[in-house]
């Protein structure tokens, strides 16, 4: 069954976490001794003092762990090749692999950076109402939308690709989005933005300049880029466009 209308990513997630997460992946740790260190490493960060079997930091462990580990992408070696991406790539330049990961598998964070992304195309800052109009119509007028689209844009400004205001709840784009000059990394995060999509074809330039990736700035990638990608091909339309076309279903999961 498709994904598309849930929610899921509901937690403000520190970047420091997925990033923790994703080193004990790389250090060949399963789920249940991922679960034990991620608790550890949350003790004094979320509920602190708590016993609740499902309290904030039981639900941030279970998105880190969904993200990094168990969670359901539609092509497997997205996550073994942005595992690969993150043991190359300097602390520093990872934030793409986090947010494409993030993206492919909870498509309401790609939601939320899209909306986000079309609105700051066209004004310099951006209020937490514009962008919860805009996910209510994808996803209802329900509490739960709205939380959870607070909390991501929190996500966004704690991840220093949105500024915040001198008036709470408005942002301002960061200036210092990230040029991504590794062309493995560039293919990886337009893959990831396919998935996001749940759809089997997408046009390049429609993927390149996709606004949920309003953080990063990239040029076109040729096809060589994505020859590593065995069940992705690139279809030449013309001199001004190709398309991505994947061989796989992504439009659900078994979760």
């Amino acid at each position: 069954m498709t994904d598309i209308g849930q929610i899921g990513f509901s937690q403000r997630i520190q970047l420091s976490w997925l990033e923790y997460a994703a080193n004990l992946v790389l250090a060949g740790n399963g789920r249940e001794a991922m679960t034990k260190s991620l608790q550890e490493h949350l003790t004094d960060k979320l509920s602190v003092g708590g016993v609740s079997e499902r309290g904030n930091r039981e639900k941030a462990i279970s998105i880190l762990l969904r993200i990094w580990l168990t969670g359901y992408p539609p092509w497997p070696l997205l996550r073994k090749t942005g595992l690969e991406l993150l043991r190359v790539l300097p602390v520093q330049q990872q934030l793409p692999v986090h947010w494409g990961m993030t993206m492919a598998v909870y498509p309401f964070f790609g939601a939320v950076a899209e909306a986000t992304g079309r609105l700051l195309r066209l004004q310099e800052s951006i209020t937490s109402a514009q962008v919860l109009r805009r996910l209510r119509e994808r996803y209802g007028e329900r509490e739960t939308v709205d939380r959870a689209v607070r909390r991501v844009l929190r996500v966004f400004a704690d991840w220093h690709v949105l500024n915040d205001t001198e008036t709470q709840g408005v942002y301002r784009c960061a200036t210092n989005n990230r040029l991504l000059h590794n062309k493995e990394l560039e293919s990886w995060i337009l893959v990831a933005r396919l998935i996001a999509n749940r759809e089997q074809t997408a046009s390049l330039r429609t993927l390149l300049h996709h606004p949920s990736l309003f953080p990063f700035q990239m040029d076109k990638p040729t096809s060589v880029a994505f020859e590593c990608w065995k069940d992705v091909t690139v279809m030449h339309l013309g001199s001004d466009d190709d398309v991505l076309v994947s061989v796989l279903d992504t439009t659900g999961g078994p979760e």
